[in-house]
């Protein structure tokens, strides 16, 4: 009996999940000053308010973490950084390119230079080593609004941290409502001029498509960019709210026969995933929009209650990952298999771990990175300085879907 007992033991300690390592934890963030008298008089001037920066979207390059802390609230003193792998859990963020490039009041009026950070929600590091940024230009959005500039991509060449290019969107990229907070890049490491970024309006509910080739962006529009009525509601931390966003998460399959890839999406307040290939929208300018609109595919809905964040594509698992907000999770779906509730799977939910899982990446070692701070309480209530309020958590793709629908 001793034996089945520990025969047993050894199958289910084999069959448990994993579960993912918790690499950094701040109760609130700082940053690497150049001065300590530099941070105190940024704190007295108000143009640093600690408990005003939120780290919301995450992205690795070699050894380095990169951070970014929107400009939700008043006092946001860096919107770019990035943390060493190798240093402690909570160390101090450091800002990026330099303090200088992203330390500006919120009330300006204009850009001190041209690789100036104003306010990040998400990045994207493509295979050239280049790290692509989309900045708002908005400061203070929750508060008095300040739109410094019009929303532009600006690109870093990672090897020499040195600034490439940046792009304005165009007035007619944009509409009343626009509000872009993610960002993604099709290109190959064979190719790294003829790159294609894709960012999600989720106010204006359309994608933005920008050719580095052709120094040039247009407007995709579709119903399937849009929210759903019926998925608008949220009650995470304690916390009910409301929202409207559209069109949000984007995620890049493998290249296809063709060449191109698919490109799946869902808007925030929504249930439901969607696919169209890149095809479509690097060609949108060419092409009848009236056939193109059924060439947009419903793949399916993942139930009630699952509204997600942000997602992920991992070619190596064919899994596409995504942040589970309502259920303080990360769930995934196997690309093989039909998109059903059933085939879509909470891999590790906890509302004291993981309440709001924002931004998800996978890097090229397999590992996927998981960012959870706690935004509904930051933005309607406020946050305990003296509890961890923001994590950020690492774990093997493979390991993650391990004994799962999604393996």
């Amino acid at each position: 009996m001793k034996l089945l007992a520990f025969a047993i033991a050894l199958v289910v300690a084999s069959c448990e999940a994993a579960t993912p390592q918790l690499r950094f934890a701040w109760k609130e963030v700082d940053y690497e000053w150049n001065t300590p008298a530099e941070r105190q008089n940024a704190i007295k001037s108000g143009d640093f308010v600690p408990a005003n920066n939120l780290p919301l979207g995450l992205g690795r390059w070699k050894n380095k973490l990169f951070v970014t802390v929107p400009k939700w609230k008043n006092g946001v003193a860096s919107s770019l950084n990035y943390v060493d792998l190798n240093g402690t859990s909570d160390q101090l963020l450091k800002p990026y390119p330099s303090l200088k490039d992203n330390f500006i009041p919120d009330s300006a009026k204009d850009l001190p230079s041209n690789k100036t950070i104003i306010s990040v929600f998400r990045i994207y590091i493509d295979p050239c080593d280049r790290l692509w940024v989309m900045d708002t230009g908005l400061a203070d959005i929750w508060g008095a609004g300040n739109q410094i500039v019009r929303p532009s991509i600006v690109i870093f060449d990672l090897k020499t941290d040195q600034l490439l290019h940046r792009y304005f969107f165009k007035l007619e990229d944009m509409k009343e409502d626009s509000f872009f907070a993610n960002i993604v890049v099709d290109v190959d490491k064979n190719t790294c001029d003829d790159a294609f970024a894709y960012i999600p309006d989720l106010g204006g509910y359309g994608v933005v498509v920008y050719s580095l080739k052709q120094n040039d962006s247009w407007r995709v529009t579709h119903h399937f960019f849009h929210f759903e009525p019926l998925a608008g509601s949220y009650r995470v931390g304690g916390v009910e709210f409301h929202w409207t966003d559209g069109v949000f998460a984007l995620a890049l399959s493998e290249p296809r026969e063709n060449g191109f890839r698919t490109m799946f999406f869902h808007a925030f307040s929504s249930t439901k995933e969607f696919c169209v290939s890149t095809e479509l929208l690097r060609n949108y300018t060419h092409i009848d929009k009236q056939e193109a609109f059924h060439d947009f595919k419903l793949l399916g809905d993942r139930g009630q209650g699952t509204q997600a964040s942000a997602s992920f594509y991992d070619p190596n698992t064919q899994v596409l990952f995504y942040g589970q907000v309502n259920r303080d999770g990360v769930g995934c779906w196997n690309s093989n298999k039909p998109y059903t509730p059933e085939n879509n799977v909470l891999i590790f939910s906890d509302p004291k771990l993981y309440e709001f899982p924002n931004d998800l990446k996978i890097d090229d070692e397999g590992l996927m990175w998981i960012l959870v701070d706690k935004l509904p309480r930051f933005l309607y209530k406020t946050l305990d300085p003296n509890e961890v309020n923001y994590r950020i958590y690492s774990i093997s793709a493979k390991d993650a879907i391990a004994g799962t629908a999604c393996e």
